[in-house]
């Protein structure tokens, strides 16, 4: 993740394999570990966004009933041991009230260096940007494609870059052998630079930039009773252009519940952190797990 500031909050060793060839799995992912994230408040639940600060310390996360909580973590030799927060509230409509069921299905979040904030909707395909937590939204216009997105499949990634363009693509492309289209804005424009191919089953939820240019793409597999697969990818972006594929986490059934948030740090050791939440769909059989790995440089 890029050099970033909070405001209004809280005061891979192989060689990298084109995709012709598919993607290159990584054995340098260590597993950190999983901490149980609990609160006694009705509106708990449901993350589907999250955003970590560089030291790994303060983040702010999105649930897909439309709340935002900003906290931070309490880590004891590098393991989250205990998370701090404020109140869960509500993202707020244009005119600076709450948004209803349909309309806050929020799933991607971003966060730009000065504290904007940028989500990405189900329900209603679109982006919308807080210049805080606290304040109204406001409209992103449109790409054409997006009215014509499936429901409840459609935008679930959000990540912005180090010149603040954001990324953005729908969970489902239509087709197996149908690669996911990736739709940039920057400039107030937007366009649709390259596509991510699908590499069996999962399917996108979750995306960020991590401090080393790259982007890290989350991705997800549900296996009826056996739980779910996780799996994230990372691509290098040159010329504006995805040249290279790199599988650094992939789980079987049932290690993680349903991870659909994710932050990429670097820690005090130099190595990338990437940081997972998961959704638990607001039933009692699921948890909302925070989960961490380590990439060692």
């Amino acid at each position: 993740m890029r050099k970033r500031t909070f405001v209004a909050l809280i005061a891979a060793g192989l060689a990298l394999h084109s995709f012709s060839g598919g993607a290159t799995p990584s054995s340098d992912a260590e597993y950190i570990g999983t901490f149980v994230w609990e609160l006694p408040d009705v509106n708990f639940g449901g993350f589907s966004g999250l955003e970590v600060t560089d030291d790994g310390r303060q983040f702010i996360a999105i649930t897909d009933k439309g709340h935002i909580v900003s906290g931070g973590f309490v880590r004891s030799d590098g393991v989250i041991e205990k998370v701090e927060v404020g109140d869960l509230t509500e993202l707020l409509d244009t005119d600076g009230t709450a948004l209803d069921r349909f309309e806050g299905d929020s799933e991607g979040l971003a966060l730009r260096a000065d504290g904007r904030l940028f989500v990405s909707f189900e329900g209603i395909h679109r982006l919308w940007t807080y210049r805080d937590p606290g304040s109204e939204g406001a409209w992103l216009e449109r790409h054409p494609d997006f009215q014509e997105m499936q429901s409840n499949s459609s935008l679930e990634a959000l990540a912005i870059d180090d010149a603040g363009a954001l990324y953005t693509l729908p969970e489902r492309s239509g087709k197996l052998t149908r690669p996911f289209p990736v739709y940039r804005y920057a400039k107030g424009k937007w366009s649709v630079p390259f596509k991510i191919p699908r590499r069996g089953e999962f399917l996108p939820v979750g995306a960020d930039f991590g401090p080393d240019g790259q982007l890290y793409l989350l991705e997800r597999e549900f296996n009826g009773i056996f739980g779910f697969s996780n799996r994230v990818r990372s691509f290098s972006i040159v010329g504006g252009k995805l040249n290279s594929e790199q599988i650094v986490i992939e789980t079987g059934s049932g290690k993680h519940d349903n991870l659909e948030g994710i932050a990429v740090w670097r820690d005090n050791s130099d190595n990338i952190r990437i940081t997972m939440i998961s959704d638990d769909n607001f039933r009692t059989f699921q948890r909302t797990e925070i989960v961490e790995y380590r990439l060692k440089q």
